[in-house]
């Protein structure tokens, strides 16, 4: 078994964790990952008010026993979510990790540390993980270019940011982006992580609430697959290709603004997308490691084979290691 500073931070078997997901982060997907000895993580802003993820989380308890987080994303926009609302339910709900992410974490990394939580940070540049541990973050988790979603504006992959994060922080930290597998696992082991979060990887699988039709298409689907979109703005994105994140691509280039493609990169249209199993309703987050994803098993198969398959990847590592040691040894008679 793999013991890390992060298996003992969060109490877990198996250093992996469940990337905190808009509209898939749901109760029966996390416990599945904490089950088998994951952190499974809930989506605070998945549920549509403070009332709906306290229900949520109870949900989540009556499904485990393991511990597990939830992701609470810090959203800038004319009309911001209650997040003192959301972080008092978190608090009185007993969570004993929570996932920040977004803009300036540290009034809530604060008032949840006073209550004895965890706090795992979600950051994109060696800079943004100096902050996060300076403010009190417990641990961070670090998202490489390859990453879905909003990887940042500094195009630096994990092959470079993982061990520069080593270099630089104290704190454990989670390495993010392109993970699908143990061979990952172990490669962000030895890079100097404590950790791999999964996003695409678990999305892709049983318990999952994302339509079959879209796992089907990521199984089907390369490491090509994927656009960057709203590039110009500086509000970078990685979504699936399709029609919608091709127009706005073009719609940009031309000069766009914002107001221009506002409608087209609208939420609640990638959520119809996950729900109704259409890939052309709307933008959808996928990452480059849909390239290595290859069937739709459960989430707890995922967790566990992978643990297993980044053991015997480090075991033979250091098998390669003493053959060499053996046959200069040899030679040198």
């Amino acid at each position: 078994m793999l013991t890390t500073r992060l298996t003992e931070l969060f109490g877990i078997e198996h250093p992996i964790v469940q990337g905190g997901m808009m509209f898939v982060g749901r109760a029966e997907l996390a416990a599945a990952v904490s089950n088998a000895g994951g952190l499974g993580i809930i989506t605070a802003l998945t549920q549509p008010t403070p009332d709906d993820l306290a229900a949520e989380i109870e949900r989540c308890k009556s499904l485990t026993d393991r511990p597990f987080g939830v992701n609470l994303t810090l959203t800038l926009s004319i009309n911001p979510p209650p997040f003192a609302e959301y972080r008092r339910v978190i608090i009185e709900s007993g969570v004993g990790v929570v996932e920040t992410a977004g803009s300036d974490p540290t009034e809530h990394i604060e008032h949840l540390k006073e209550h004895g939580i965890t706090v795992i940070h979600k950051c994109t540049s060696v800079a943004h993980a100096l902050k996060a541990e300076r403010i009190g973050a417990d641990a961070v988790s670090i998202d490489g270019f390859e990453c879905a979603g909003h990887p940042g504006e500094d195009d630096i992959p994990g092959l470079v940011l993982i061990p520069a994060t080593a270099d630089a922080i104290s704190i454990p930290f989670v390495a993010s982006g392109g993970f699908a597998d143990g061979r990952g696992l172990a490669a962000a082991l030895s890079l100097g992580a404590d950790g791999i979060n999964m996003g695409t990887r678990f999305m892709c699988t049983r318990e999952s609430p994302v339509h079959d039709n879209i796992k089907d298409l990521i199984v089907g689907a390369s490491e090509r697959d994927t656009r960057l979109i709203m590039r110009q703005l500086r509000n970078s994105m990685r979504v699936a290709k399709n029609t919608v994140s091709e127009e706005v691509v073009e719609v940009l280039q031309r000069g766009g603004r914002f107001r221009d493609i506002k409608d087209m990169v609208a939420g609640i249209r990638g959520r119809r997308v996950f729900a109704e199993g259409d890939p052309e309703l709307g933008i959808w987050t996928v990452g480059l490691a849909q390239g290595l994803i290859h069937d739709v098993p459960t989430a707890g198969d995922v967790v566990r084979r992978s643990a297993e398959e980044a053991e015997r990847v480090i075991e033979g590592l250091g098998k390669m290691i003493v053959g060499e040691s053996l046959v200069t040894a040899r030679g040198s008679k």
